[in-house]
């Protein structure tokens, strides 16, 4: 049986277009790392927290005590890093990135559940008796509404994508929820999900998904 890719086999939650498009993203399961600071530093909580959730999410998939004890398990691929991003005080200058704050986090496979994440979590403190497993947790995640598109280039030109994402929002009666509250009770970010991986792709060809929750006027 072949490995299933989520990026394949969901492009319209991993693919879009260049140009924003809606959607209804459904509930996922993911593993996820709270954190703040600048992203970019080598020595802060962002490199931390994503070795943590490559941990965690390859020893749910390769390790043999987990596999053979778990009903439904089925062969795939790692889903791509995904994040939610915003800033200290609500402030809106997204170039002070000491300021972010942020929750890193990776898709998990239908058959995760909390008690797969618990033992996921036993398995690779184990290997790695270092690694603080307490900053992880285990989310469904429920997104809902959104409006996303594909953003090419550098990060500190994300500003250009989500520009059109504005001007589509105002012009398809809806409105930007940012900062909104879900039916969770969870308050809804600015969404990225990274396709590309920065150390093999030249920076003007990285890919990420922006998705931005909207609700309906």
């Amino acid at each position: 049986m072949d490995k299933l890719d989520y990026k394949k086999e969901f492009k319209d939650l991993y693919l879009p277009k260049t140009q924003p498009m809606e959607i209804i993203v459904p509930k996922m399961n993911f593993i996820m790392v709270d954190g703040k600071g600048n992203p970019n530093d080598e020595v802060g909580e962002y490199k931390k927290a994503v070795e943590l959730l490559y941990s965690l999410s390859y020893t749910i998939k390769m390790n043999k005590e987990i596999k053979k004890n778990l009903e439904g398990y089925f062969d795939y691929v790692v889903p791509p890093l995904e994040g939610l991003w915003w800033l200290e005080d609500d402030d809106m200058d997204f170039s002070k990135k000491h300021k972010y704050i942020w929750s890193s986090m990776i898709r998990q496979p239908e058959f995760v559940t909390k008690e797969v994440f618990e033992l996921a979590c036993y398995e690779a403190k184990k290997k790695k008796p270092d690694i603080d497993i307490s900053k992880a947790r285990f989310e469904v995640f429920n997104e809902g509404l959104c409006v996303q598109c594909m953003h090419i280039g550098p990060f500190d030109e994300e500003y250009l994508t989500t520009e059109k994402i504005d001007k589509y929002i105002k012009e398809n009666n809806l409105i930007n929820d940012i900062c909104g509250i879900n039916e969770d009770g969870k308050i809804r970010r600015h969404h990225e999900i990274y396709l590309s991986d920065p150390r093999k792709v030249k920076i003007e060809r990285m890919k990420t998904v922006i998705r931005h929750p909207v609700r309906r006027k």
